[in-house]
């Protein structure tokens, strides 16, 4: 290989690291925590939706909950339209 050729590599190689420490690698704890929030939803936890509704997790079934949004009225959402959780903080597990 000539020197043009593993200047042109080491820039790829460069690129690709920067992209991974910037995008990839971001991206990837974001997912891990949304899943541990998804995993750890409860009875009594209180919500907010996708389309911004506040309300308490009444029971939680395998891919959806059952959210009180108000006195005696309840609905049925995916687990997935849940943006976050108001009354507790979710931590990630420390890698051992």
């Amino acid at each position: 290989m000539n020197q043009s050729t593993l200047t042109l590599v080491l820039y790829f190689a460069v690129f690709f690291g920067i992209m991974y420490f910037l995008m990839i690698r971001p991206q990837q704890k974001q997912a891990k925590k949304r899943q541990a929030m998804m995993s750890s939803l409860r009875a009594r936890d209180q919500v907010i939706t996708t389309g911004g509704i506040y309300g308490k997790i009444s029971k939680v079934k395998d891919d959806s909950v059952i959210l009180q949004i108000a006195d005696k009225v309840e609905v049925e959402i995916a687990k997935s339209g849940i943006v976050s959780i108001e009354n507790r903080e979710i931590d990630l597990e420390k890698d051992k």
